[in-house]
């Protein structure tokens, strides 16, 4: 594999040669500016053999690097072995900046490439400004990969289906009236949409061109005179070409997109989100494009009406019901002795999640990594990497489904014998931290960043932490992962505001030893009105209990005990009717039973 990876590479130097271009950048991207990538645009998987969901290759005549965070330190150090591809790990202050890297390996005057539909229009601008520093220019007109991938897999048609509006709440055509309506905010007439998540939001339409998440592949093109999504035509039958004229949308090939908006009349002036909009396509606009920080789309997206959030209550009694099938399953395996690997727990949480009708898809890749490879953030099991459970150490077990009327996404951490004093410990001021923040009222206008330390800080006392962010969006039968808000460390300028589904997940990871991620979806309510305005908190909708095993009780408060007896009286109380049989609803009360000192 890695002979075949490096001869992938050879031959984008042989174009990389006759282009002029000094160094190429491949980044983890397509036309739409996705987390999750369809296979058709997995290049950078496909010249290095990293998996992760985040990173950036760097192709010179001579070297090649890959940048990539820290939830992927371990995994990437692992997968680039043996490759002669330098594993670059972002974020650290020892490490440079991909382009602080190429300025001080390159001569004034050399050519940087990349494709410009796989590089946004803000960050297309900062790239451009920070390598001018260096003497440098970028070409983002560089893309030979079809030319040079010989074998590369087409562009999904899976066939596009109608999200109904029973689980939507709300018409297509009247949220395109809504977002048309606040064009004369921003100067312009029309909007051009690249996000696949916005498209599938605004068009009410699902699809599953990207694993585990339900979108189609397509732009979209809305004015008050006329809305056009581009879209392979076999994706569609005569129902849903009907259903989006019905919707006020017509429909022209995916390929197309582009000649459209080239030809737009001169002096129509088209919004465009800078950071989910290519640079290639801010080009073909030219003058006509009027940027925006934030698509209009993201909030109302963001924020679910009543109709989705009774949805997304009823999928978490679903989720819980199947949890409590899957990890009973887990422990009897794992206390009769009988064989079970990382790869055996990924097939029973799926299997009890697709059991239930509802059931579409996972909402990602499970995450099952038992001992130290716990510590692995995103550590996805392999034939090769497979390990055995044993009667002790902690499992860290992370998924989700995708139904209908919502998406969920759970971790939970559990002992699989006689937790050690560490293991509690660790767990202990993991589960601290998530209770801060589940307990937290915020004022109006509050940014995720300003609450991210009250999950952190237990764990900073001892002298630990995480990298990775405490709390991201969640969609609506759509991304796992979405925006605009998020709860991290780095400022990102969106309030919470009600309506808004993200993630609590403080974790620690202990490399070589163990993980622990504890991690529940919240939903964003009002709380109280005051002299000082209105204030926010945090309503836990995941209902599945947490290892009472590893709970160290003299590390707690009392306040703290009482939020774990308490959300454990709510999830029995939730879940006990759903269940089947008398054994599961014994498990339940054994594993919701409370805390004490």
């Amino acid at each position: 594999m890695k002979d075949l990876q490096n001869k992938n590479i050879e031959a984008l130097r042989a174009g990389m040669a006759s282009a002029g271009i000094a160094a190429a950048i491949i980044p983890q991207a397509d036309p739409h500016m996705g987390e999750y990538l369809a296979d058709h645009w997995q290049v950078r998987r496909w010249l290095s053999g990293f998996t992760g969901s985040a990173g950036t290759l760097v192709i010179t005549a001579d070297a090649a690097l890959l940048w990539t965070d820290s939830r992927y330190f371990i995994q990437a150090a692992q997968q680039l072995e043996g490759s002669g591809i330098e594993l670059m790990k972002d974020g650290l202050a020892s490490t440079p900046s991909v382009v602080g890297w190429l300025g001080s390996h390159l001569p004034q005057g050399a050519v940087v490439g990349i494709d410009g539909m796989l590089l946004s229009v803000s960050d297309a601008e900062d790239m451009r400004d920070d390598l001018a520093q260096y003497g440098l220019t970028l070409d983002t007109s560089f893309d030979i990969i079809d030319s040079i991938w010989i074998d590369r897999p087409a562009l999904p048609q899976d066939k596009v289906f109608v999200h109904d509006i029973r689980f939507t709440g709300c018409r297509a055509a009247d949220k395109i009236a809504s977002v048309l309506a606040e064009m004369s905010d921003h100067r312009a007439e029309s909007i051009f949409i690249s996000a696949l998540d916005e498209i599938a939001w605004l068009l009410n339409i699902r699809s599953s061109d990207v694993r585990h998440n339900p979108v189609a592949t397509a732009f979209l093109y809305l004015s008050p005179g006329r809305s056009v999504l581009f879209i392979a035509p076999e994706k569609l039958d005569s129902d849903t070409i009907s259903y989006l004229a019905s919707e006020g949308v017509t429909v022209q090939p995916y390929g197309d997109a582009l000649k459209f908006i080239s030809a737009l009349p001169a002096g129509e002036k088209v919004l465009v989100d800078l950071t989910r909009t290519t640079i290639t396509v801010r080009e073909t606009l030219g003058d006509r494009a009027v940027g925006v920080g934030m698509s209009p789309v993201a909030l109302p997206k963001a924020c679910k009406n009543e109709v989705q959030i009774e949805g997304i209550r009823r999928a978490m009694v679903r989720d819980g019901v199947a949890l409590v099938k899957a990890f009973m399953e887990i422990e009897r395996r794992v206390k009769a002795g009988e064989p079970t690997t990382e790869l055996d727990v990924v097939e029973i949480v799926h299997d009890s999640r697709a059991a239930a009708p509802e059931f579409v898809d996972d909402s990602f890749g499970c995450i099952a990594g038992y001992a130290a490879h716990g510590a692995i953030v995103h550590y996805e099991a392999t034939a090769e990497s497979n390990s055995a459970l044993r009667a002790e150490g902690l499992l860290l077990v992370d998924s989700g489904a995708q139904y209908p009327d919502g998406t969920t996404d759970i971790t939970r951490t559990i002992s699989l014998g006689e937790a050690t004093d560490r293991e509690r410990r660790d767990f202990t001021l993991v589960m601290k931290g998530h209770i801060a923040l589940a307990e937290m009222v915020f004022p109006d206008d509050t940014r995720g960043a300003q609450l991210d330390a009250i999950a952190r800080q237990f764990l900073w006392k001892h002298g630990m932490s995480y990298l990775h962010g405490t709390g991201h969006g969640v969609g609506h039968f759509l991304g796992v992962h979405e925006g605009p808000q998020s709860i991290r460390l780095n400022y990102v300028n969106v309030p919470l505001a009600p309506g808004m589904i993200t993630s609590n997940e403080p974790g620690v990871y202990v490399e070589g030893i163990h993980g622990i991620r504890c991690e529940n979806l919240t939903l964003c309510v009002p709380a109280m009105t005051t002299e000082f305005g209105r204030f926010l908190r945090f309503e836990t909708l995941t209902l599945f209990p947490f290892d009472r095993k590893l709970f160290d009780t003299t590390l707690m408060t009392d306040d703290e005990i009482a939020w774990v007896n308490a959300y454990h009286a709510r999830v029995a109380s939730e879940l006990m009717s759903a269940l089947e049989n008398e054994p599961q609803r014994m498990w339940l009360a054994a594993a919701t039973a409370p805390i004490v000192r």
